[in-house]
C-alpha cells in the first residue's frame, strides 16, 4: 500500500483526457511524478506541462495505442528504461460500442477486448510483481457500473468489465497480505467522451452523471482504504444492489431502454 505519494510513481494509461487526466491531476497535486501513455501526443504533452508548472511534477509521457498487442510490453520496458519504480499503476484506458447486433464491426469487438482485457491483464501482471517484491504499492483497474450485469446493445463492452471486476478483486485477495492493493473502480455515467466515441454523442445530454473528480475521489479513498472494489455515488451502488437481486432475464431486458436505436422503439 502506498504510504505516502511524494516522489513516487504513477502509471496511467488512457491519461489524455476524462477520468485518465483527473487522476493525473489529482496525483500530480499530492506529490507524485506520473508516467503518462494515450494516442493523442498533444494532449499529453499540454497535460504534462499543466502539471509541470503547477505542481514541478515530473511527467514522462509515451504515445501508444493499446489495440496493438506488442503495446504493453514496449510501454513496462521503456519504464524500466527510464530507472522508474511503478507505485500505483492505474488501468484507465478503455473504450465501448453501442449498437444492434447488424451495426457492429467485428475488428472493433477484438479491439475493444484488447484494450479493456488483454492490455489490462498484461500491464498488472507485469508490473505487480515488483511491487509485491517491495511490499507496497496499489493498482486501480477502471470497470464499470456495466460490470455488474450484461447490457444489451453494448454485450461486448459490459463482458469486459465484468472481467475487470472479477479479475481485480481476485488479485485484490491474492495481494491483501502482501503490503499491495488491488481495487476495481466502477464508475456510473461520467461525463467523459466515452459516449463520444461509443457512438451515441448525445446520450449525456439526456442522463444525469457524476465528473471525473468525484470518480477519482472516491477511487482514491477506496484504495487508501484497501477496499476490493468501489461504486461512486450510492445511487449508483444501489442500482448494482437491484441488479444481483432482480431475475437476470429482467436485468437484461430492462437493460434495453437505455441504449435502444431509435429503429428499434417501434
Amino acid at each position: 500500500m502506498i504510504d505516502q505519494y511524494a516522489e513516487r510513481w504513477a502509471f496511467i494509461t488512457g491519461a489524455s483526457s476524462g477520468i485518465g487526466a483527473e487522476f493525473a491531476r489529482v496525483l500530480a497535486a499530492r506529490g507524485m511524478h506520473l508516467f503518462l501513455t494515450a494516442r493523442r501526443r498533444e494532449r499529453l504533452e499540454a497535460l504534462a506541462s499543466e502539471l509541470h508548472t503547477r505542481h514541478g511534477t515530473r511527467c514522462e509521457i509515451v504515445t501508444a495505442d493499446l489495440t496493438d498487442p506488442d503495446a504493453p510490453r514496449r510501454l513496462v520496458e521503456e519504464v524500466a528504461a527510464r530507472g522508474i519504480d511503478v507505485e500505483l499503476l492505474v488501468n484507465n484506458a478503455g473504450f465501448g460500442f453501442v449498437g444492434t447486433i447488424e451495426e457492429t464491426d467485428i475488428q472493433r469487438m477484438r479491439d475493444i477486448i484488447q484494450v479493456n482485457v488483454t492490455a489490462l491483464t498484461e500491464f498488472t501482471y507485469r508490473l505487480l510483481p515488483p511491487m509485491l517484491q517491495r511490499r507496497h504499492g496499489a493498482v486501480i483497474n477502471v470497470a464499470s457500473l456495466a460490470a455488474f450485469q450484461p447490457v444489451a446493445y453494448m454485450p461486448v463492452y459490459a463482458s469486459t468489465k465484468a472481467y475487470v471486476l472479477h479479475f481485480s478483486e481476485a488479485l485484490w485477495a491474492e495481494c491483501r497480505d502482501r503490503g499491495v492493493t488491488v481495487t476495481a473502480l466502477c464508475p456510473g455515467t461520467t461525463r467523459t467522451e466515452f459516449f463520444e466515441v461509443a457512438g451515441v454523442p448525445n446520450w449525456l445530454k439526456k442522463h444525469s452523471a457524476q465528473t471525473p473528480q468525484q470518480v477519482v475521489k472516491a477511487a482514491l479513498k477506496a484504495m487508501e482504504r484497501r477496499k476490493q472494489f468501489v461504486v461512486p455515488g450510492w445511487r449508483n451502488y444501489l442500482i448494482t444492489l437491484g441488479s444481483r437481486i432482480a431475475r437476470r432475464r429482467e436485468v437484461v431486458l430492462q437493460s434495453m431502454r437505455f441504449f435502444r436505436p431509435p429503429a428499434e422503439r417501434k
